[in-house]
């Protein structure tokens, strides 16, 4: 807005009108282009989130809603390397200017301050440009405002032209504290002025900003609106900012604030993490896992880790995995799994009765079993039952002297030297003595020799009987050792 001239130079008509005239004169905010104090754009910077503070710094609509975020402990400042170029030309009073420096302080305030984060300069300008101090000069608040509070006016003179152009050369630079390309830390100038650029502005207000410099314009009072949407960046309603006198500016100090707020979607709840959001700052975020889970492809989602795979588990047998991320042990058929869930015992299978051994059941120390059988038996082809393998080796054969296997099933008896195979096929009688009692009697008569049959015979009988009773006790006696 025009100041009015001194009264005593304007005629007595005009000095009537003249309250007219301001109150019809067109109000400069509501050219296109920029912003007044009050206002702000619909969408916010690019490449960052509107804030949900509202325009009169009030929460938005609902914040206070239960469930709702609200701005604070939402927004995080991001990082920046960030300059003030200020214009203390003689335009500027002394108590004015006081009110930009405060204005500077309060955007350093809403900022996280430090070597890794935030890093501030600032440029005074009229006819002349001084640097006040580069990025790398200070890293904290309070030392940044006390050497803010220190800076002096100039001179007469708005040269913001060579104003940027000295930020560009001497101030962004990697020597002087810019971070360089790689680090991905946005290079952000503001520029505050209330008058007319006495130099070129549009050419070298490009140039920086084609080199990575997002430039802000705040026009105070007789600023020309022309020149700072020249200087500003694009989109201009996000970059240029008007307030009438200078006794406002420090509440843009809140738009700034949200204009480099990083909101934290962790917080808002929008970052879609299925299990747990981890905030980066700068409005950066990854998402992680629950014990127990793996992060799928789509670094949102979690699926069970397959624990048995890592070959961490400690089970002796089998490691399976269960659906909630966890595992279990288990044990080979014929072991049985021990206190401690991870190692395995034999089972006694034979003490079980279920082995389905017809003879003999031994266990194996790999938790099974196996059938055998007993003396002159063989094991079968279903490796249960058996099969009388040597009839002589059972001791039921019957034979008094020698029992000759002949076969799986089959068997016959012979005698000692010196000894005769009786009719019975299996007792035996001395040859010398057969031949004394066929003479004794009467060698010739049939009588004698039927006696002396007879008497063997029944010799036998009785032998053989008493052999039977004692081979059967022998074989409970085997049966009961092998069993016990």
């Amino acid at each position: 807005m025009l100041r009015p001239a001194p009264a005593r130079r304007l005629p007595g008509l005009l000095l009537l009108l003249w309250p007219l005239l301001l109150l019809a004169a067109p109000d400069p905010v509501a050219r296109p282009g920029f912003r007044r104090l009050g206002t702000r754009g619909p969408e916010g910077s690019p490449g960052r989130r509107p804030s949900s503070v509202a325009p009169d710094g009030a929460p938005a609509s609902g914040a206070s809603e239960p469930g709702r975020v609200s701005g604070a402990g939402v927004c995080k400042s991001r990082p920046l390397d960030l300059v003030f170029l200020i214009d203390s030309s003689r335009s500027v009073r002394p108590l004015e200017f006081t009110k930009v420096k405060t204005f500077v302080s309060r955007i350093i305030d809403t900022l996280n301050i430090g070597p890794a984060d935030t890093r501030v300069a600032v440029v005074n300008y009229a006819s002349t440009v001084k640097i006040e101090f580069q990025l790398q000069a200070y890293t904290d608040k309070q030392s940044l405002k006390q050497a803010v509070g220190r800076i002096t006016p100039l001179s007469t003179g708005t040269m913001s032209g060579l104003a940027i152009q000295t930020a560009m050369d001497e101030v962004f630079t990697v020597e002087a504290g810019a971070r360089g390309p790689s680090s991905n830390i946005p290079k952000v100038a503001i520029i505050v002025t209330d008058g007319r650029p006495q130099d070129q502005v549009n050419e070298v207000a490009a140039r920086a900003q084609a080199s990575g410099i997002e430039l802000y314009a705040v026009g105070v009072d007789r600023a020309d609106m022309e020149s700072l949407k020249m200087m500003a960046s694009e989109p201009l309603e996000e970059h240029v900012f008007y307030v009438e006198t200078y006794g406002v500016i420090e509440k843009l100090s809140s738009r700034f604030q949200e204009t480099f707020c990083a909101l934290d979607p962790c917080v808002l709840g929008t970052h879609q993490c299925q299990h747990v959001c981890i905030s980066d700052g700068e409005g950066k975020h990854h998402c992680e896992c629950s014990q127990g889970y793996t992060l799928n492809a789509d670094k949102k989602t979690c699926s069970a880790l397959d624990k048995c795979a890592l070959n961490t588990h400690g089970c002796e047998h089998i490691c399976v995995n269960n659906r909630s991320g966890s595992y279990h042990c288990e044990c080979y058929e014929g072991y049985t799994l021990n206190e401690d869930r991870k190692t395995c015992s034999a089972q006694d299978k034979c003490a079980l009765g279920t082995h389905g051994c017809q003879h003999i059941c031994v266990n194996d120390r790999t938790g099974s079993y196996h059938c055998e059988c007993y003396d002159g038996y063989t094991l079968n082809a279903d490796k249960e039952t058996c099969s009388v393998r040597d009839k002589c080796a059972l001791g039921s054969h019957g034979c008094q002297h020698i029992c000759v296997s002949d076969g799986a099933a089959s068997y016959h008896c012979d005698c000692y030297p010196g000894y005769t195979l009786n009719e019975d096929k299996k007792t035996c009688s001395a040859i010398e003595e057969a031949r004394r009692l066929v003479s004794t009697e009467d060698v010739c008569g049939c009588e004698a020799t039927l006696a002396f049959q007879e008497k063997v015979s029944s010799s036998l009988q009785r032998l053989n009987t008493k052999l039977d009773g004692i081979l059967e006790k022998l074989q409970v006696n085997e049966y009961g050792q092998i069993h016990r």
